[in-house]
């Protein structure tokens, strides 16, 4: 099992270390189409090479036209299989944090929680690639009150850091008979205003921890990102009266998220290339939206 995480990962780094080639190869031969559709000479620096990038043009398909990506890796079989999670905290957990990682658990269909215990990332990591787990989830706190959340994607990465704030459970909540049961249905997900690229980044890693749903679910999960803070928010849905009247109902828990960092590769890889990290004067720029308008 060792042997082979560490072929496939030779693999994946051995076509990442393409890509740039891909995209210059991409880029000529864009050039050639576009100077053969306008009618237009072919630029001096590609005369040489015209003969051998027209054959390869004229041998792509839609597939093929589009270099793909290590993005396109990352979830290229997530829809071959549901998502397998394990969910665990820091070392030494509060009650409020395994309070909050138990309702969790629920949120996310197919999770395991695990206790951390004396185990190191890199063990936890190895295990559940051995295990063919898709993506750990961390959860840590500060003082008692659940701060940080780390999504990592498994084989390869990515690994997404996110803050937490104004988290609010279950446990919270007096009136927890007009909150109602929990419901373990796969949900329907509203993901709104991810319009950046950045922000299309995010939004498929955070859909990819969840699978499809099935017609008739009535559980219905938001992320909705408002000025670079994402908002999660659980609800459920009962017909009542006519087929357009609906009662929404919350269920719990809430929070919100703030991206701070994506890394390329695994939480435990620690010389992994950041893909995108926040910088402190994009803090003071109010103006800036960098997931979404």
């Amino acid at each position: 099992m060792l042997r082979r995480n560490i072929r496939l990962r030779r693999e994946y780094l051995y076509r990442k270390s393409l890509e740039g080639k891909e995209r210059l190869l991409y880029e000529k031969k864009r050039k050639i189409k576009e100077a053969l559709e306008e009618g237009k000479p072919i630029p001096t620096e590609l005369r040489n090479e015209e003969a051998a990038l027209r054959k390869e043009i004229d041998l792509e398909d839609e597939n093929t036209e589009v270099p793909r990506t290590h993005i396109d890796d990352e979830y290229a079989n997530a829809s071959e299989r549901d998502p397998k999670i394990l969910l665990t905290t820091s070392r030494n957990p509060s009650s409020r944090l395994t309070q909050f990682v138990k309702e969790m658990k629920i949120v996310f269909p197919n999770a395991q929680r695990m206790n951390r215990g004396g185990q190191v990332i890199s063990e936890i990591i190895d295990t559940c690639r051995a295990h063919e787990f898709t993506d750990v989830i961390l959860v840590h706190e500060h003082r008692g009150e659940p701060d940080g959340l780390i999504v990592c994607h498994l084989p390869f990465g990515p690994t997404a850091y996110f803050g937490l704030l104004n988290v609010v459970t279950r446990h919270d909540i007096k009136d927890k008979k007009a909150m109602g049961t929990m419901s373990e249905a796969y949900p329907r997900l509203i993901l709104n205003n991810f319009s950046t690229k950045l922000g299309q980044r995010t939004a498929n890693i955070l859909k990819h921890l969840f699978p499809i749903p099935k017609p008739e679910s009535r559980r219905i999960i938001t992320f909705a990102n408002q000025s670079d803070y994402i908002s999660f928010r659980h609800h459920v849905y009962d017909k009542h009266g006519g087929p357009k009247s609906l009662e929404l109902k919350e269920i719990g828990p809430r929070f919100e998220l703030r991206l701070y960092q994506i890394k390329l590769g695994t939480v435990d890889q620690t010389e992994a290339q950041n893909e995108w990290v926040i910088r402190p004067y994009m803090n003071t720029a109010k103006k800036m939206k960098v997931l979404g308008d």
